[in-house]
């Protein structure tokens, strides 16, 4: 019984190790599929990634390079008033400031006395200091002659300076800026520039926000919209 056992045993034994050699060829065969698959997933993978760090990094240059615009704030000065709604308290600190403007058709008006017509209305700016009548820079408008005009319009040391820069047209998208350069105010509105007196001669102003404002002697005549957004 002894040798039919170990006999039995021999002779299994081979079927053992061919089974254990096709078993082990299956799951090697199998091994090699899946890292294959894996390696190869891998790489697009990786691809992919350089890829989308390509897309990323092109986007984030064009975002850096093309900041997105805010949006045209509404600024309204009611009939009968000098100042608008809008003209919360806010500390100015700048070399220049740069906006756009658009106006609709309420910036045409007519005064009720015929030499206030050519009176200057504030649109946008700064004071340097407290007193906007001491230290100021700002673009003023006023529509005249058949024609709305864009002024440079300033107090340095209390002295008024004024001066047209351009006329332009309603429903237009306006580009203006107020630049120092030492003791000078450069007005600029699209392209066209001036320069006017200024009171000090810092690299940076120091004030606060100026807004839209009617007047002159003259209240506003009718509910007048003005379009602003900060650059």
């Amino acid at each position: 019984m002894l040798v039919k056992d170990k006999l039995v045993l021999c002779i299994s034994l081979p079927i053992d190790c061919r089974t254990f050699i096709i078993v082990k060829t299956f799951f090697m065969s199998k091994l090699f599929f899946l890292l294959a698959g894996l390696l190869f997933i891998g790489c697009t993978k990786e691809i992919n990634c350089h890829d989308n760090n390509k897309t990323v990094e092109e986007q984030a240059t064009a975002k850096a390079g093309t900041p997105k615009l805010s949006s045209y704030t509404n600024f309204t000065i009611r009939q009968g008033q000098h100042y608008c709604d809008q003209n919360s308290l806010k500390s100015v600190r700048t070399s220049e400031m740069k906006f756009m403007v658009k106006f609709d058709n309420s910036a045409i008006y007519q005064a009720v006395l015929a030499e206030n017509q050519y009176d200057i209305n504030k649109l946008w700016g700064f004071s340097e200091g407290v007193n906007n009548q001491y230290n100021s820079a700002r673009i003023g408008w006023s529509w005249n002659n058949n024609a709305l005009r864009l002024y440079g319009y300033v107090y340095a040391k209390g002295v008024r300076h004024y001066q047209e820069i351009t006329p332009v047209a309603i429903g237009s998208d306006i580009t203006c800026s107020i630049k120092l350069s030492g003791d000078t105010y450069l007005f600029t509105v699209n392209g066209v520039s001036i320069s006017l007196p200024r009171g000090l001669s810092t690299t940076q102003a120091s004030g606060y926000q100026q807004y839209p404002y009617f007047g002159g002697d003259e209240t506003a005549p009718h509910l007048i919209t003005i379009m602003i957004r900060s650059l």
